[in-house]
C-alpha cells in the first residue's frame, strides 16, 4: 500500500518547497509529486502545514534517560536511546564512549553485537572517542586513562566488533602512522579530536586521510596571530566538522564563523549525555548544563531539533541549511547515500515539526512510530 504525505512544508536539500506529496512504499521514498496528482488508490495523510524533513542524524551521543551507554554499556542503554531519539525525530545515531578502560570498551562491543539482532534500526553503530587523545587538550576525559593507540589493540577491537565500529576520534598528531592507516583501510570514519594538532600538523592529515574534526572549537588550541594552531588549518583543509551548537560549548557568534568558512562541510552533533552516578562519567545537570563533579563542562542536553533550531534563531542559518547540518552533511560524511534526503529511492526516515519545533511526529522506515497530527 502507498501512503502520501501532503498538505506540508517540505525540507530537502537546502530548500523548502510547498504542494508537494510524499509517496511512500514499504521503507523506502518512491516519489514527490505535485498535490493534484496524487493517485486515487493510495492512504493520504494530512499533516495540516507541518515541516517534513529527513529523519536527523547524531553522529555523537553517549546517553539517554538516565541510561549513559557511555558509562555502562549495556543493551538497555541502546534500547532507551533508540527509543527516546526516535522520538525526538532522529532516525540514525552513533552511540558513543569516551576515554574508558579497556574493558569498557570491550562491553560495548559486546552490548553492541547483541543489541543488533533485535535493534529497531535507528542505532547505526558505535563512535570512539579516545582513548588515543591528545591529554593537553583532555576536556572532561580522565588524563590517566588517555594513552597512544597501539596497531594490536585496534585490530583486536575492530575484528571483534564485526562492523559495530563506526567511527573513531583520536589525535592524529599523537598516533603512528600505521594505527591511522589501518583504521583508514578498514572503513572506520576518523576524525580528530582532542588534538593540540600545530598549523602544520593539521595540513599534513586533514583529509590526508582523516575526513572529520570531533567538536570543533572545544578541546583543541585556539587561534593566535603569531601561532595560528589548528583552526585555520581546519577552516583551509574544509573536512567534515562537527559542531554543538548550544551557546555554551561555543558561542553563536563562532557558530556564525564556522559556518562562513566551512559551509556544506559543518555539521551538527548533541554530544549529549545524561546524569550518571557512577563509573568514569558522572555527569550532573545544573539547570542548563552537565559537568563533572570537579565542576568541568561535559556533554550537552541538546537534541538535534533543538540544535536545528538554536542555528536558525541565533547563527542566522536558514531553516533548510541547518536541516541539511543534522542531516545530509552527517549521512555524506557515513557515507550513507539512501539518509539525509527525502527524494525517490531514499530510506523512509523523516521528521514532521511545527513552527515551534515541536516534534509532531516521526516517520521511520516507513512507518508512523509518533504522532500527534
Amino acid at each position: 500500500m502507498i501512503t502520501a504525505l501532503r498538505n506540508l512544508q517540505l525540507i530537502t536539500d537546502g530548500k523548502i518547497t510547498s504542494g508537494k506529496v510524499v509517496l511512500i512504499n514499504g521503507d523506502k521514498i518512491t516519489a514527490i509529486a505535485d498535490e493534484s496528482s496524487i493517485p486515487d488508490d493510495v492512504e493520504k495523510i494530512d499533516l495540516n502545514g507541518a515541516c517534513v524533513a529527513p529523519g536527523l542524524i547524531d553522529l555523537q551521543i553517549y546517553g539517554s534517560g538516565g541510561k549513559l551507554f557511555a558509562g555502562k554499556p549495556e543493551p538497555e542503554a541502546l534500547e532507551r536511546m533508540e527509543n527516546d531519539l526516535l522520538a525526538q525525530g532522529t532516525t540514525g545515531f552513533f552511540a558513543t564512549i569516551g576515554t574508558n578502560t579497556p574493558a569498557i570498551f570491550e562491553q560495548g562491543i559486546a552490548a553492541a553485537k547483541e543489541y543488533r539482532k533485535h535493534a529497531k534500526g535507528n542505532y547505526l553503530g558505535m563512535h570512539f572517542e579516545g582513548p588515543y587523545l591528545n591529554p593537553a587538550k583532555r576536556g572532561a576525559h580522565p588524563a590517566a586513562l588517555i594513552k597512544k593507540g597501539t596497531l594490536e589493540e585496534v585490530k583486536r577491537w575492530i575484528e571483534a566488533a564485526e562492523g559495530e565500529i563506526k567511527m573513531m576520534t583520536i589525535a592524529p598528531e599523537l598516533q603512528d602512522q600505521e594505527v591511522i592507516d589501518y583504521l583508514h583501510q578498514n572503513g572506520i570514519i576518523l576524525s580528530s579530536g582532542h588534538s593540540n594538532a600545530s598549523y602544520s600538523e593539521g595540513k599534513s592529515f586533514l583529509n590526508k586521510p582523516v575526513p572529520a574534526v570531533t567538536h570543533l572549537f572545544n578541546a583543541m588550541p585556539q587561534m593566535h596571530h603569531r601561532d595560528p594552531g589548528y583552526i585555520p588549518a581546519i577552516f583551509e583543509e574544509r573536512p567534515y566538522t562537527s559542531i554543538v551548537a548550544d551557546g555554551i560549548h561555543v558561542d553563536f557568534a563562532m557558530v556564525r564563523l564556522a559556518k562562513r568558512e566551512l559551509g556544506d562541510k559543518l555539521y551538527l552533533i548533541t554530544d549529549a549525555v545524561t546524569s550518571a552516578s557512577e563509573g568514569t562519567y558522572q555527569h550532573q545537570f545544573t539547570g542548563d548544563r552537565y559537568v563533572m563533579p570537579d565542576g568541568t563542562l561535559s556533554g550537552s542536553c541538546l537534541t538535534m531539533l533543538k540544535a536545528v533550531q538554536n542555528c536558525v534563531a541565533y547563527a542566522g542559518i536558514p531553516l533548510a541549511e541547518a536541516i541539511n547540518m543534522a542531516s545530509l552533511y552527517p549521512a555524506q560524511l557515513a557515507k550513507m547515500p539512501h539518509k539525509g534526503r527525502i527524494a525517490a529511492g531514499c530510506d523512509a526516515d523523516m521528521i514532521i515539526f511545527n513552527a515551534k519545533y515541536e516534534v509532531q511526529g516521526t516517520v521511520f522506515k516507513g512507518s508512523f512510530l509518533k504522532t500527534q497530527v
